[in-house]
C-alpha cells in the first residue's frame, strides 16, 4: 500500500484531480493519502470531498487531513506539491507594481519580474519541505506542481541534491492536443520531442507515423480564426521556425518584442484573456475564487457531480508506472545534468523523460536549435540569480535578475528596475525576512582621475 503526501491539499481542483486520477490506477486504490494544507477551512473542504470521492469510488483507499507537513510527509512514497505561499493579496502586487513602470504581464508566475518575486517567497518553502522528506521519507519521490516551476525545481535540487524530484505541467501534452486540432490529426496520433524549458520549450520535432507534421501546421498561419487566439505563439513560430509549448499569454511576457509598447499588446494580443490581456491573472483568479467559494459546500454536501474520469496531468501515470515498472513517458522538469548541451549544466530544463520501477529518468537532448537555446538562456540567467538570492538573501541578485529579464529590459532603466524591486521588496517584506535593508545605487565615476 502507497502513501501519498499532497502537500497544498487545500488546492482543491487539483487535490479533487490527482486524488481521482491516481484511484483509476488499479495498483493505487488501497492508497493511504495524506492531504496537509495550512489553511484549515479548504482542508475541512477536502476531508469532506475525500470522503465522497472514496465512497463513490468504492475504493479502499484511506485519507487522513492534517496541518503538519511533518506527519504528512513520515513514510511516504510519493509526496505531491501544489502550494501557494502568500495569497492573492500579496501576489496582485506583482502584477500591478511592475505595471506602474511600464512592465506589463499577463499571468506573471513564471518568470520575469513576477516569477522571481513568486519564486523568492516559495522557494525557501520548497526547499524546506525536501529538508523534511529527506529526514522522513529519504527514499521518496516529489512531484511538483507549483510555479514558478524552473526557479523552484532547481532551488530544490540546490538544498537537496540528492532527493528524487521533478517538476510537472500540462503544457506540453496541452499543446500538443491543441496542435492537433489544428492539423485535423487525431491527438493519439501526434508523436513529438519537445524540449527547452518549463513554459519555454520547443517541438523539436513533430510526426504523424514518421512523417513530419511541421508542413500541416505552417499553413495554420494563413490560418487568422486559429493564429488570432495564439498570436504571440504563431509569431514565435514565424521567426524562429519552432512551435513552443504554453499559451501565447504566458509567452507573451517572457520575451522583449510584444509587450513593450501598448500598440503592440493591441496588435499581438488581440482578444486579451490568455492570449495576453493585461493583468489577466488578477481578473482569473478572482473570478474563480467567487464560483470556486460557491462550489465547495455543493461537492462536499455531495449536491455537485464529480467526474470520476482520469485526467491527461502525468502524475498518476508516472505514480503507476514507478509502482508497477509499466513504462511511461512524459516531460518533466529535472537538473540539466548534460541533457541540454548549450544550456547551462545544472539548471532546470524540461525534456522527454521515462518512469518506470527505477524512478525518472530524464533522456538526452543534445543542442537545442541556436535561435532556441537564446531564448532560453536569457531566463535561465534569471532563474540562477533569483535561486541565488531565495537561498542566501542576497537583494542585489534580485536587482540583477529582474534587469536581465527580456520585457522589463525592453521597458526599464536599471534605476527603474532598482526602484520597483524596492517597493516589491516592501509589498513582500513578512514573506521575505531574509533580505537586508534596500540599498542606495553608488553613482560611477566619469572615469579615472
Amino acid at each position: 500500500m502507497a502513501k501519498i503526501a499532497f502537500i497544498g491539499a487545500g488546492s482543491l481542483g487539483f487535490s479533487r484531480r490527482l486524488m481521482i486520477d491516481l484511484l483509476n490506477c488499479p495498483a493505487l486504490r488501497e492508497t493511504e493519502f495524506a492531504l496537509m494544507d495550512v489553511d484549515e477551512v479548504r482542508l475541512g473542504y477536502m476531508d469532506r470531498i475525500a470522503s465522497r470521492i472514496l465512497g463513490e469510488m468504492k475504493v479502499p483507499a484511506t485519507h487522513f487531513v492534517t496541518t503538519s507537513r511533518r506527519k504528512a510527509l513520515e513514510g511516504a512514497d510519493f509526496v505531491i506539491t501544489m502550494i501557494l505561499v502568500a495569497g492573492i493579496d500579496v501576489f496582485q502586487h506583482d502584477i500591478n507594481i511592475p505595471l506602474k513602470y511600464g512592465v506589463d504581464q499577463c499571468i506573471g508566475d513564471s518568470y520575469g519580474v513576477g516569477g522571481v518575486f513568486r519564486a523568492l517567497r516559495t522557494i525557501p518553502v520548497m526547499a524546506d519541505i525536501a529538508r523534511d522528506m529527506a529526514d522522513l521519507c529519504p527514499d521518496a519521490l516529489l512531484l511538483n506542481y507549483t510555479n514558478p516551476m524552473s526557479m523552484l525545481m532547481w532551488g530544490v535540487n540546490a538544498a537537496v541534491p540528492d532527493l528524487q524530484a521533478v517538476g510537472l505541467c500540462h503544457s506540453v501534452q496541452g499543446t500538443a492536443h491543441q496542435i492537433a486540432r489544428w492539423i485535423g490529426v487525431p491527438p493519439e496520433e501526434v508523436d513529438y520531442w519537445v524540449a527547452g524549458i518549463n513554459h519555454q520549450a520547443w517541438f523539436l520535432e513533430l510526426t504523424r507515423k514518421g512523417k513530419d507534421l511541421y508542413p500541416k501546421l505552417r499553413k495554420v498561419l494563413d490560418k487568422p480564426e486559429i493564429v488570432q487566439k495564439e498570436t504571440c505563439r504563431f509569431e514565435l513560430f514565424r521567426h524562429f521556425g519552432y512551435f513552443v509549448t504554453e499559451s501565447s499569454g504566458h509567452n507573451s511576457e517572457y520575451i522583449p518584442w510584444i509587450r513593450k509598447r501598448p500598440a503592440l499588446i493591441e496588435k499581438y494580443c488581440p482578444g486579451g484573456g490568455w492570449n495576453g490581456g493585461t493583468a489577466f491573472i488578477l481578473e482569473l483568479y478572482g473570478t474563480n475564487r467567487k464560483d470556486y467559494k460557491k462550489g465547495l459546500a455543493r461537492m462536499a454536501e455531495g449536491k455537485d457531480p464529480i467526474n470520476y474520469n482520469r485526467s491527461n496531468e502525468y502524475g498518476s501515470y508516472i505514480i503507476d508506472a514507478v509502482t508497477t515498472g509499466q513504462t511511461f513517458r512524459f516531460n518533466g522538469n529535472v537538473p540539466n545534468d548534460g541533457l541540454i548541451t548549450n544550456l547551462l549544466p545544472g539548471c532546470c530544463v524540461e525534456v522527454p523523460c521515462y518512469a518506470d520501477r527505477h524512478g525518472v529518468n530524464p533522456a538526452f537532448v543534445g543542442d537545442l536549435p541556436p535561435q532556441l537555446a537564446a531564448i532560453n538562456q536569457a531566463h535561465v540567467a534569471v532563474c540562477e540569480l533569483t535561486v541565488q538570492a531565495a537561498l542566501t538573501g542576497d537583494r542585489d541578485a534580485v536587482y540583477q535578475a529582474c534587469a536581465l529579464d527580456p520585457l522589463t529590459g525592453a521597458v526599464c532603466s536599471l534605476d527603474e528596475v532598482h526602484a520597483m524591486c524596492d517597493e516589491l521588496f516592501e509589498a513582500s517584506a513578512a514573506w521575505l525576512p531574509t533580505f537586508k535593508a534596500r540599498r542606495k545605487v553608488r553613482k560611477a565615476s566619469r572615469g579615472r582621475k
